[in-house]
């Protein structure tokens, strides 16, 4: 357990998790392929058989060949020594889908062929080129199953070029993490009946709002509406901060998502896949609407709208106990 624990310490200090990554020396391994065993063999036979028969012309052979194998490895190992990479910070998706990680290569050197990276070990590499003193981009797909907050999984960077005698490689572990939503439910019934309250259902006059009179002032938030800011405020200000027209919506266009509401499913996923669908649903429609799980104070949303609203709802089902959090 001890040396399994030394092993996978050594590992973590030689590849630590980035969303860079540089390729030098110490991370750089290389190794003969098939046709590069089968070359070698080749070589030992060349080799035995100018000693046998003391050929000098085989000798000549043999030596030519292996030089050119030597400055095969060497090429190889050069054509990803130097490389540079970054990730984009990938967008979250929903369970089910593909996670597209955006990939950008650096060259500050000569030009690097046949550069291929793939997700893990398993599945066909994406190859590339990098022009010289240039950049190249590249998108590789890394399926996500479950929700939850994902750790994105180990990348391989690898190359045979130029003779293919050789495969050079380096791996990668990006620091990057990124939400996995629940998958919404296809077919989902239509949305609760609207209900204005801090998430059980009774109605609040307090939330009315009688013609254009606004309840307050609040920061700008994004997804707010350019008609609600306080322009001539914010100029006397300086354009510091831009400040809003709180106004509240009629309680009854103020709708509330429930996970009581979705008491007919037995599966808890499938729950949470119909919160999902509403959510998505309802920020379609243009309402304000809140999210409550019913689980304790912090699994609640107040009702509001924008991409800030739903990601911040999507992210809290994506959390909910019995998510898988790698």
């Amino acid at each position: 357990m001890k040396l399994r624990q030394r092993w996978q310490a050594w590992w973590q200090a030689r590849h630590p998790a980035s969303d860079t990554h540089r390729l030098v020396q110490r991370n750089i391994y290389i190794l003969p392929s098939r046709p590069g065993l089968f070359f070698c063999a080749t070589l030992l036979v060349l080799l035995l058989a100018s000693i046998n028969d003391q050929l000098s012309l085989g000798y000549a052979l043999t030596f030519l060949l292996a030089g050119a194998g030597f400055a095969s490895m060497h090429a190889t190992h050069g054509n990803l020594r130097g490389l540079s990479l970054d990730l984009k910070p990938p967008a979250s998706v929903h369970a089910g889908q593909d996670l597209q990680l955006e990939l950008r290569l650096h060259n500050s050197g000569r030009a690097r062929y046949g550069i291929g990276l793939r997700v893990g070990t398993a599945g066909e590499p994406a190859w590339v080129d990098v022009p010289a003193g240039g950049h190249a981009q590249l998108s590789l797909a890394c399926p996500a199953e479950r929700r939850g907050l994902m750790s994105l999984p180990m990348l391989r960077i690898a190359t045979r070029f130029p003779l293919g005698l050789f495969g050079a490689w380096s791996v990668w572990r990006p620091a990057a993490r990124v939400w996995i939503y629940p998958r919404p439910e296809e077919g989902a019934p239509p949305l609760p009946a609207h209900a204005a309250s801090s998430g059980d259902g009774s109605a609040s006059a307090g939330l009315q709002r009688r013609g254009d009179d606004f309840e307050s002032v609040r920061p700008y938030q994004h997804g707010d509406s350019p008609k609600q800011v306080l322009w001539k405020k914010a100029a006397q200000q300086g354009g510091e901060q831009l400040l809003v027209r709180d106004s509240l919506a009629p309680a009854s266009r103020r709708r509330w998502l429930r996970l009581a509401d979705t008491a007919g499913l037995q599966d808890w996923e499938a729950r949470l896949s119909r919160l999902t669908a509403w959510a998505l649903e309802a920020e379609q429609r243009g309402e304000p609407w809140g999210l409550s799980l019913a689980l304790d104070e912090s699994q609640t949303l107040e009702p509001d709208l924008g991409p800030a609203h739903l990601q911040a709802a999507l992210q809290m089902l994506a959390a909910a106990p019995g998510g898988v959090q790698p």
